[in-house]
């Protein structure tokens, strides 16, 4: 028997795991996949805009649920969810997160726009726009996902600080990661520069390229194990370094996704790539889990279990040809998935089959339509939370640590 059974090993679910076993609970994690956090860009957003650019994203808290009551955040304080992002800052250490929960930064995309988020890796922080900086903006011939060209110019068409045009301009060099490959990947180009000695090499090609006082963007390929690359790279180049986030998959979150699995692996019982096969209940509880193992399906029995196996992306909610969404783990009833769920308007407002979600109350159990508890020992947390489209506000990291720290204390209170 087990204290806490987590589903899911996204962002939700290790937080959760991690936040159980340190409460002395006893936790397994059950997941299918290696989970999602290596699909962002290994930030961690509470509130990026409303839909204007938010500078303090706790403060607007607020103000954002009050116009949005069916929202993930309307159940979890402005405290609660600087303390629950505070607290994986804390956790994963300032090699791979710094910042402040309570102010936004702005750094470049893959793009070159800039866009607010509130916990980014060191490896980016050289890359906030500073009032007079410089910027090189610097590609890797071999690496076909990050045009140099595009970044640095849509990059000068914005302000810094000083309400100036950013200056920025696009450099190139080929860099081989891996001989005789002219297409490499950013995971092969991240594991070559793990090396020091491909750092030199690299620093080699770009230092006579660069300009007095320039800062260094780079697409975020610099180590996948080795948390000092970017700063070993930068002391040989004698110049700042920042990494531009680049599309999935991203080497900063499989850095930070690594270092998340690394922490529940060695608190809680982890079981990878395994689907879940049945939920087992009985007189309005969760009783087991049952789970695809070799042989036969093995059942995990519980006293809670917390839902955390993401949305549609993960296929936890799914859509079927004539526009039903369902909840596919557990059967759970779906929120906000009745009539139209897509219009035409892709600016206009939030499109509602992405609102649609699991409802809960303050302490993260799942409710059904007669907003009671479906089983009262059944929680979620995470992308599967109705309410909110994640990507659009930059919301998708503060609603998974809040709500997963939120079901883990109200476990901990049930059990104690």
């Amino acid at each position: 028997m087990r204290d806490v059974v987590v589903i899911g090993a996204g962002m939700a679910g290790l937080a959760a795991a991690i936040k159980a076993a340190d409460a002395g609970l006893s936790v397994t994690l059950i997941s299918k996949g290696v989970g999602g956090i290596q699909l962002g860009a290994g930030t961690v957003d509470i509130l990026g805009y409303g839909p204007d650019p938010i500078e303090r994203p706790l403060d607007a808290l607020a103000a954002h649920v009050a116009s949005r009551p069916t929202h993930p955040y309307a159940h979890l304080s402005p405290e609660r969810v600087g303390s629950a992002v505070a607290w994986l800052r804390d956790i994963v250490g300032p090699d791979a997160l710094v910042g402040d929960e309570n102010r936004n930064v702005r750094i470049p995309t893959g793009v070159g726009a800039l866009r607010p988020t509130c916990l980014i890796p060191p490896s980016m922080e050289a890359g906030i726009p500073r009032a007079g900086a410089r910027y090189a903006i610097v590609g890797l011939a071999r690496f076909k996902d990050f045009y140099p060209g595009l970044v640095a110019e849509n990059i000068s068409r914005q302000a810094g600080p000083d309400s100036q045009p950013i200056r920025a301009r696009a450099l190139s060099v080929d860099y081989v990661a891996r001989d005789g490959e002219i297409d490499s990947t950013g995971t092969t180009h991240a594991r070559s520069l793990d090396h020091e000695e491909n750092r030199a090499r690299l620093a080699d090609q770009i230092r006579p390229l660069l300009d007095d006082a320039e800062i260094v963007g780079l697409p975020a390929v610099l180590g996948l194990e080795d948390p000092s690359a970017w700063r070993d790279l930068a002391d040989k180049l004698g110049h700042p370094v920042f990494e531009i986030p680049i599309q999935p998959p991203s080497v900063p979150g499989m850095r930070l996704n690594a270092r998340l699995s690394r922490l529940a692996s060695s608190k809680a019982r982890v079981i990878a790539g395994s689907p879940i096969t049945a939920v087992h209940t009985n007189r309005g509880r969760v009783e087991a889990v049952e789970y695809a193992s070799a042989g036969r399906p093995t059942t995990v029995p519980t006293r809670s279990l917390i839902l955390a196996a993401g949305g549609f992306e993960s296929g936890a909610l799914d859509v079927d040809s004539y526009g039903t969404v369902r909840e596919t783990i557990c059967g759970l009833p779906v929120m906000g998935a009745q009539g139209q769920l897509l219009h035409a308007d892709f600016w206009g407002e939030d499109q509602p089959l992405f609102l649609s979600g699991l409802a809960v109350n303050d302490s993260m159990r799942v409710l059904g339509a007669d907003s009671t508890p479906v089983y009262t020992n059944l929680y979620a947390a995470g992308g599967n939370l109705a309410g909110a489209t994640r990507w659009r506000e930059k919301s998708g990291e503060g609603i998974a640590l809040a709500s997963a720290l939120a079901a883990v204390e109200t476990i901990v209170e049930e059990l104690s």
